[in-house]
């Protein structure tokens, strides 16, 4: 987290989509990056330690489609966390890396936002019990 915000990487082709999950992270009260595609958030990934989420559609152009990327950083950046989304395939959680969770679209704003508030939530630290 910097300054309090979480970061969250959208990895979405689509202009308009990608646009709409920015205002959600920002509504949510994170900062938001922006790729394209997995090879532009693997570059991303890699100039940047403070990447907290990556939020990613399945379906994209390029070398690798978001199912791939999410076991990618799993391998490579295993803190961060991750969550996959797709208007097509229905993908199921086993496909996923362990910890990603995956939704439909189109999805309901305040699902995705709850989701990445429990996602970045179990990253801190536990109260301990007396």
């Amino acid at each position: 987290m910097k300054n309090g915000k979480a970061v969250v990487l959208i990895v979405e082709d689509s202009p308009l989509i990608r646009m709409s999950a920015v205002d959600l992270v920002l509504s949510a009260g994170n900062e938001a990056l922006e790729a394209g595609d997995a090879d532009e958030a693997i570059r991303i990934l890699e100039t940047r330690d403070d990447i907290d989420l990556v939020f990613t559609d399945v379906q994209m152009p390029g070398t690798m489609d978001g199912i791939k990327l999410s076991h990618y950083i799993r391998d490579r950046w295993p803190p961060v966390k991750l969550i996959v989304a797709s208007g097509a395939a229905i993908v199921e959680e086993s496909m996923l890396p362990v910890g990603s969770r995956f939704f439909s679209k189109p999805y309901d704003d305040l699902t995705i936002t709850e989701a990445m508030a429990r996602l970045l939530a179990s990253d801190a630290p536990k109260a301990r019990s007396l």
